[in-house]
């Protein structure tokens, strides 16, 4: 068994550090001419997944998206996994779950165990909750093979007031959870599997995260603002372990598959150009 991060090192290696969100948004689904319907999300989803994933090294669905559609939406996004891996894409599952005790433990089965069929590579988790509420994420995650990457600094304006607070030994939050986050990839090689989501959209990720010892996923390149050489400024301590995430940058170009492949081939070159050492 390999670890997520073994993996992950591979791909971004081989393919270039870009992460493929999978937002099928009722304004992209009518974009590209579908309705916002279970039939239209799958027709949306399979098929960017078909166009992009044996390009990107990652790709990224935000589970609200298809949850929206109930069950026949969770069917889709099984579907959405399996075909992601089929063309050697790993698969984040974007669901920033967060609970405690043997809820969190259920959560980590669904995302992280295998044998489930909503088993991704990754899953987005949320420590707001106490960063030690993730032990049954991490214990899963870690037995399988598997990763997470762990709220720390997002690039919302909201998140400020919880994530930029001070405790009595000073650290703000979100350095806690990273101090936590570098304990648990300590020794870990080539890339720990535990990662952190911080915004490329920051003026400073307020840590050094060369400590951190494994992948920091950075929403925010392109339409949110930020670009590939405002995330290897930020970042230029843990450069090559810097996963950019695009999604309507790339799905905007839709539904031709030609011009999405030619978006992450031009996306995917210009990441690779300021991240990779």
């Amino acid at each position: 068994m390999t670890s997520f991060g073994e993996r992950l090192r591979s791909r971004i290696d081989s393919r270039g550090p870009l992460c493929v969100g999978i937002d099928p948004s009722t304004a992209l689904l009518r974009a590209w001419g579908l309705d916002d319907s279970p039939s239209g999300l799958e027709k949306f989803a399979r098929s960017a997944v078909e166009a992009v994933a044996d390009l990107a090294p990652v790709v990224k669905p935000q589970s609200a998206f298809f949850e929206r559609f109930g069950s026949r939406g969770v069917a889709v996004l099984e579907s959405v996994i399996a075909d992601a891996r089929a063309r050697g894409a790993l698969v984040i599952m974007d669901a920033k779950r967060g609970d405690i005790g043997s809820t969190t433990a259920a959560y980590a089965q669904a995302y992280l165990d295998p044998a489930g069929p909503l088993a991704a590579d990754a899953v987005t988790v949320s420590p707001y909750l106490g960063f030690g509420s993730l032990r049954p994420m991490v214990d899963t995650a870690l037995a399988h093979g598997a990763g997470l990457f762990v709220l720390a600094r997002t690039s919302n304006p909201e998140a400020g007031e919880v994530q930029l607070a001070t405790g009595p030994d000073g650290r703000t939050v979100a350095a806690t959870v990273m101090d936590h986050v570098a304990g648990l990839n300590r020794g870990a090689a080539p890339l720990g599997s535990i990662g952190v989501v911080l915004g490329a959209t920051l003026d400073d990720p307020g840590y050094p995260v060369e400590r951190l010892g494994g992948p920091i996923l950075a929403p925010g390149v392109g339409a949110q603002g930020a670009t590939f050489a405002d995330a290897a400024r930020l970042f230029a301590g843990a450069r090559r372990d810097v996963l950019p995430s695009v999604s309507r940058a790339v799905l905007a170009e839709g539904p031709d598959p030609a011009r999405l492949r030619a978006a992450v081939s031009r996306l995917g070159a210009e990441a690779r150009e300021h991240l990779s050492a």
